[in-house]
């Protein structure tokens, strides 16, 4: 475990450990709900109050690049205050914000709540990361990087269930911004009761020693020895910040994380409008096929989490090529094959699966290549690039759908972005 304890002490602070992951993850289990839903409402939008797609693509685009804002400023706050209170009230934040966003009528009142929100949901993510490098050494982290994303994944099981729920029981668009966001509150509260920043608040020994601060093992483990930094007490903001962008390797990563991210959120937001069709009022279409996208982005970001531990010797940028190449096959296949063909369900599940998987190599990549200390900051600055292009994606996938009037064409534009960003992974390697 890294921090020298034995016998009863060290059983105590492993099921410590665990408790801090795991209310990590059930948080964070519902953030989605206040996040990823918007493509289930953009159908009965679009009938209601005559948005255009193109404009409604704004609107979320608007959320995006305010999370992404937000991620390069709560990152570093993560880091100097703590991931307890800041994850907490980004959940309770985003619960109320989600019902403004319900009483929207244009897409300005629409937009601006949208923003907000954004901003309130990247208060969850980073400052999350930081109190999990904070309780768990190196050896362990794509481990517990792939549990934290898979959590992330399932959140978007939940988010697309609930919202599909709603159309079934026949309550219109603004209840899908009302119901599911009442659990992100309750996981807000249950966060903040449990969670303590760091081993040291519990009275353990922190987990990772001096030279732990500064490795630049990036997945490249093929040297003897690592070089090392003084411990970082004093690091200003300013300083963890010039270090992250001075980086060339996490540069790299930020700009691939970007692309994967522009993939990921073309299919959260517009495989929803694909699928309820032209007659969701009438039953929704194949609504419920689109779980099959969710249910296998979760299994892939556990996946290639334990993946990079136990084969690739935590050698992320190897995993991550390797899936979004994948990834981009699996989308070209899924704009081949017509509306009903039986191999829907399962080339989606896949495309899923490897457009996500790569998510848990991205995050473990930030400790890696900065150092724990910096992990918060490492993760915001690299959410921003993610979200900064997953925003551009939004309005051009929906003006591509609606010039062309074909949903269908969100699958060559999500495998253009997989294999943009499998090759720029392919220079993270020494």
């Amino acid at each position: 475990m890294g921090n020298g304890l034995v016998g009863k002490e060290a059983r105590r602070f492993r099921f410590a450990q665990w408790r801090m992951l795991l209310a990590t993850m059930f948080c964070y289990l519902f953030f989605y709900t206040g996040r990823q839903a918007f493509g289930f409402a953009i159908p009965g939008i679009h009938d209601e109050l005559g948005i255009s797609k193109a404009d409604l693509g704004w609107a979320s685009a608007a959320g995006l690049w305010a999370y992404a804002i937000g991620q390069l400023v709560n990152g570093n706050l993560g880091d100097k205050f703590g991931g307890r209170v800041m994850m907490s009230m980004g959940a309770m934040l985003s619960c109320g914000l989600n019902w403004v966003v319900s009483y929207g009528s244009s897409v300005i009142s629409l937009g601006l709540p949208l923003a907000a929100n954004g901003y309130a949901q990247s208060m969850g993510w980073a400052p999350g990361s930081r109190v999990l490098s904070n309780w768990w050494a190196p050896s362990e982290r794509g481990k517990v990087y792939g549990a934290y994303v898979f959590a992330a994944g399932m959140a978007s099981v939940l988010a697309f269930t609930t919202s599909m729920l709603i159309l079934e029981f026949g309550l219109n668009w603004r209840w899908i911004f009302r119901l599911p966001v009442l659990l992100l509150l309750v996981g807000g509260i249950v966060y903040y009761l449990i969670v303590r920043n760091r081993p040291q608040d519990m009275g353990f020994p922190p987990v990772h020693s001096k030279d732990d601060d500064d490795e630049a093992n990036d997945e490249a483990n093929d040297e003897d020895e690592q070089p090392t930094t003084p411990d970082l007490p004093t690091e200003t903001s300013w300083q963890r910040y010039r270090h992250a962008f001075s980086n060339l390797k996490f540069m790299i990563a930020c700009m691939a994380i970007g692309f994967q991210n522009t993939a990921r959120y073309g299919l959260l937001i517009w495989v929803p409008v694909h699928f309820l069709g032209k007659n969701w009022k009438d039953g929704g279409g194949n609504k419920w096929i689109t779980l099959a996208l969710p249910i296998g982005m979760a299994l892939g970001a556990l996946t290639s989490g334990w993946l990079s531990d136990r084969f690739f010797h935590a050698k992320r940028s190897q995993v991550i090529s390797l899936f979004m190449f994948l990834a981009a096959c699996f989308a070209a296949s899924m704009y081949m094959l017509p509306m009903g063909h039986p191999m829907i369900i399962p080339i989606l599940f896949l495309t899923g699966f490897f457009v996500y998987g790569p998510q848990s190599g991205f995050w473990a990549l930030c400790p890696d290549l900065l150092g724990h200390k910096r992990a918060g900051t490492g993760t915001g600055v690299m959410n921003t690039f993610a979200y900064a292009l997953a925003g551009f994606g939004e309005p051009l996938i929906g003006w591509l759908t609606e010039t062309y009037d074909d949903t269908s064409l969100v699958f060559p534009a999500v495998a253009t972005a997989c294999l943009i960003g499998a090759l720029l992974s392919l220079f993270i390697r020494r």
